[in-house]
């Protein structure tokens, strides 16, 4: 964020406060853009939480969006930014593990008390320049650990989705789990179940595209029992060994642990393309003759059934179709790019110009650098895209149905294949211009 947006943002987010303190009702800045003030971060957003009932909210803004007006939200358009304004509230009841069921207005103090983790219950008096601290957050930015705010069993019962939360938070801010929360979180992991996959889809992308780590994340979603919950096939993958002289790392967890710890950019597609690339390699174990005779560990078509697998996963967690029609392609082919120096030209360049060849090419590089470390096939594919930049990477056809059609081949399948082989020729080079092309289909056809 640009230093004029985050100024605009925080003079909105002050602009509002100072409303509502005119009018005489107590403001204070909260949760995360405190957190990431005293963090030297900045801010994303900025909530604000008042003394100020909801309906005395709204009439002091030109422009209100009702978000929660039960629970005491009210959205506040300020210099086109939507804020979140929240009267003090207190909680009652939890019937569905998510929201409660009824809220009681109150005051700052109880409004920190009922929030997830200490961090994320400071407020901040911009005008004074003081920090309201009611639950020792300060004290837990200092130690970097992400704590409950009081009873931690309770923090969860209240609301499920904490239990992903409090692994995001972790490593997105590279903070322990305080040991009485993470206990609280093997504890109840199950309870994750009860959140719908969307949400529990959601965190689980902020986890692997925010962490400062992904694969550290992805190893505190298994040792707190999470990873077993929302991705036992994932989980499965802990144990299941590799031949040491492809994969001197370890277990395929290991080399999925090092690799998202490597990626870069973290899309979400190359996330889960990553995460999901070897899931196909437990149900496929087996011992087998390597390339020299020996018995080893084997995984044979365990890109095809990756493939199949990550496709399950991702519709469970209700990901957009387009999503993951890109990351099983990923996971089907990862296999391929052992083999793009035997390739033909024309399917090397078909290989390249692919729409997911970014994801591919980072997913491979990863994969390596994961493992054994060679990269000359990468090396061999940047160079090769590089010597195609100058046109286009997939050139138009020479050939087009009319043209067959005019030399007197009759419409169907013969002319699918015809098409099919005049433009792997043309890719191959194997002819100057369309004309020879043309012949040689004339002749061939005819023959």
């Amino acid at each position: 964020m640009e230093p004029d947006q985050v100024t605009t943002l925080e003079q909105g987010a002050l602009d509002i406060l100072l409303t509502l303190r005119k009018h005489q009702h107590k403001a204070y800045w909260a949760g995360g853009c405190v957190r990431d003030r005293l963090l030297g971060r900045i801010p994303k957003d900025f909530d604000i939480v008042t003394s100020a009932l909801p309906d005395q909210i709204a009439p002091l803004f030109p422009k209100t969006v009702s978000i929660g007006k039960a629970f005491g939200v009210v959205g506040v358009l300020q210099n086109d930014v939507l804020y979140e304004v929240a009267t003090f509230r207190k909680e009652h009841g939890y019937s569905d593990g998510r929201r409660p069921d009824t809220v009681e207005f109150t005051d700052a103090r109880e409004d920190a008390r009922r929030r997830d983790f200490t961090v994320n219950a400071l407020l901040y008096d911009p005008v004074e320049d003081e920090v309201l601290d009611f639950v020792e957050g300060r004290r837990d930015l200092k130690a970097q650990v992400i704590r409950a705010v009081g009873d931690p069993a309770t923090r969860f019962q209240e609301d499920h989705l904490r239990l992903l939360r409090a692994v995001r938070f972790a490593a997105t801010l590279d903070f322990e789990l305080e040991p009485t929360t993470r206990k609280a979180i093997e504890e109840h992991a199950e309870q994750i179940r009860k959140i719908s996959p969307e949400r529990v889809r959601d965190e689980l992308v902020r986890i692997l595209t925010e962490s400062t780590r992904p694969g550290d994340a992805l190893q505190r979603l298994h040792d707190t029992r999470l990873l077993r919950v929302i991705l036992p096939e994932v989980a499965a993958m802990d144990g299941v060994e590799q031949p040491a002289e492809f994969h001197p790392e370890g277990d395929v967890f290991e080399h999925t642990r090092l690799m998202l710890n490597r990626m870069d950019p973290r899309t979400p597609e190359l996330a889960l393309a990553v995460l999901l690339h070897d899931v196909g390699k437990p149900p496929t174990a087996r011992i087998g003759p390597g390339r020299d005779g020996t018995e080893r560990i084997r995984f044979d078509g365990h890109d095809k059934t990756g493939a199949a697998i990550a496709e399950a996963i991702l519709k469970r967690l209700r990901f957009p179709n387009a999503f993951i029609k890109t990351v099983t392609h990923c996971v089907r082919n990862h296999m391929r790019f052992m083999h793009v120096r035997e390739m033909r030209r024309a399917k090397l360049r078909t290989l390249v110009a692919s729409p997911t060849f970014d994801i591919e090419l980072e997913l491979h590089r990863v994969d390596c650098l994961a493992s054994h470390g060679d990269l000359e096939n990468y090396t061999f594919l940047k160079r090769y895209r590089e010597t195609l930049a100058a046109e286009p990477a997939l050139p138009r056809a020479w050939i087009r149905g009319e043209d067959l059609i005019a030399l007197g081949i009759p419409e169907g399948p013969e002319i699918g294949r015809l098409l099919k082989e005049a433009y792997t020729r043309q890719l191959e080079g194997d002819f100057e211009d369309r004309d020879t092309l043309l012949e040689w289909i004339r002749r061939h056809a005819g023959g």
